[in-house]
């Protein structure tokens, strides 16, 4: 389907990628800032992220999302797209800053073009290091409207040099690692993206997946504040 025709309307599912750094000695989140030009918050200061492709669900990873992040990512949606997901966060951080997250193995088949420079590096995209933390949709009434799924992953697990944006594409420029203490004060930030810092900065020192999610629900009806709690997907007899 070529630009023109997509529905700049529709909402959109997406990944954002919160990375934080030297988390418990001087924690800092990787963010970079959009073109003056975009449709959909420009100038700010946002995490890597965009919105999921259609061929992000047949991209083979090599380790899959945590059982729990999984379980919470099918509640309140109309399909299980947890896998497209993960792929499209790993994606996206690979091409908005250059960064790799990934495990050591060959593909089966040739990589897709949009994973050739990762895969020449001798690595699969992997997903245990990823933690669902918040959902939020975008509000009626935007030029663009996403379902944006955040996901937190500790610098510690990419591979190879944390200040190397040298592959990096040219959608977020000014790529930094933004001390966490000061990301909500000194910069230009859209609101939702502050309220995700401010759940990071809340619970920075447990390492393991969430208990529950938050998730912002806006339709065209009401704006609600909801949890997800998880539950395992049941069969229909």
């Amino acid at each position: 389907m070529s630009a023109d025709t997509i529905d700049k309307t529709a909402v959109r599912n997406a990944a954002t990628v919160v990375v934080v750094r030297d988390r418990m000695r001087d924690p800092k989140v990787l963010m970079g800032q959009r073109g003056a030009k975009a449709a959909f918050m420009p100038n700010k200061f946002v995490f890597p992220g965009g919105a999921v492709d259609a061929a992000d669900a047949a991209v083979p990873l090599a380790t899959p999302l945590p059982s729990p992040c999984a379980e919470r990512l099918v509640e309140d949606s109309a399909e299980d797209i947890s896998h497209a997901l993960a792929v499209a966060a790993i994606r996206e951080l690979w091409e908005e800053t250059g960064l790799i997250l990934g495990a050591p193995g060959s593909w089966s088949e040739p990589a897709p073009d949009d994973w050739m420079g990762f895969s020449s590096q001798g690595l699969q995209p992997s997903a245990s290091a990823l933690q669902f933390i918040f959902r939020a949709i975008t509000p009626p009434g935007r030029p663009r409207r996403f379902d944006a799924r955040f996901f937190l992953i500790d610098a510690d697990h990419i591979a190879g040099d944390l200040d190397d944006f040298s592959a990096a594409s040219d959608e977020l420029s000014h790529l930094q690692w933004v001390p966490l203490p000061t990301a909500r004060h000194d910069y230009d930030l859209p609101f939702i993206t502050e309220v995700v810092l401010a759940e990071v900065e809340a619970n920075l020192h447990d390492t393991a997946p969430p208990a529950s999610v938050p998730f912002f629900r806006n339709d065209d009806e009401a704006s609600l504040f909801i949890r997800l709690r998880g539950y395992a997907p049941r069969s229909i007899d």
